[in-house]
């Protein structure tokens, strides 16, 4: 792991939460992401995680087979990152995304509604429970979804993209401020 650091600006700085009496749309503080890749055949890998993730609700978040993230809304220090990759191995390999992901939180009890509006993805609560993940798309942008709570998602996106899905995003809940 490189000792290189570099000074983030957050990428949605430029943007003001979006508040009304049914829907919510606020950054996430950038904290870390960390994308964790199992090796094939690995057994009780999701409870080895979750330990490593620590106690905070939905802390770890599949992504696909054998695919997790690993979320905390505190940066972690460098010597820690370090300690958790090699926690990992050699069950697991760890990649730091943090600073290439960006967090939203879009609430409310029109968030599914706004939501529906730009993905296929089956948002009904008996379909997609609290804490049910799925990569999706939000009009043409790649983004891993999680229901964090009734009427509560949180959204992952690639930062380069963090901006236009805010912008999609605040159209989309145009109709509920």
């Amino acid at each position: 792991m490189s000792e290189f650091r570099p000074t983030l600006r957050p990428a949605l700085a430029s943007r003001q939460a979006v508040v009304a009496a049914d829907f919510r749309l606020s950054p996430l503080p950038e904290g870390t992401i960390v994308h964790v890749l199992a090796r094939p055949g690995q057994e009780g890998v999701v409870s080895f995680l979750g330990s490593l993730a620590g106690a905070a609700p939905h802390a770890l978040r599949p992504v696909s087979p054998d695919q997790w993230f690993i979320i905390r809304d505190d940066p972690t220090p460098h010597q820690d990152m370090k300690s958790l990759f090699a926690a990992l191995e050699p069950r697991a390999t760890g990649v730091d995304q943090s600073h290439g992901r960006v967090r939203i939180r879009i609430e409310g009890k029109m968030a599914q509604r706004a939501l529906s509006k730009g993905t296929a993805l089956d948002l009904d609560p008996s379909a997609f429970p609290i804490g049910q993940s799925a990569a999706t798309l939000i009009g043409h942008i790649a983004v891993h979804i999680t229901r964090v709570g009734p009427d509560a998602f949180e959204i992952i996106v690639l930062r380069s993209f963090a901006e236009s899905l805010w912008d999609d995003l605040a159209r989309m809940g145009l109709e509920f401020s």
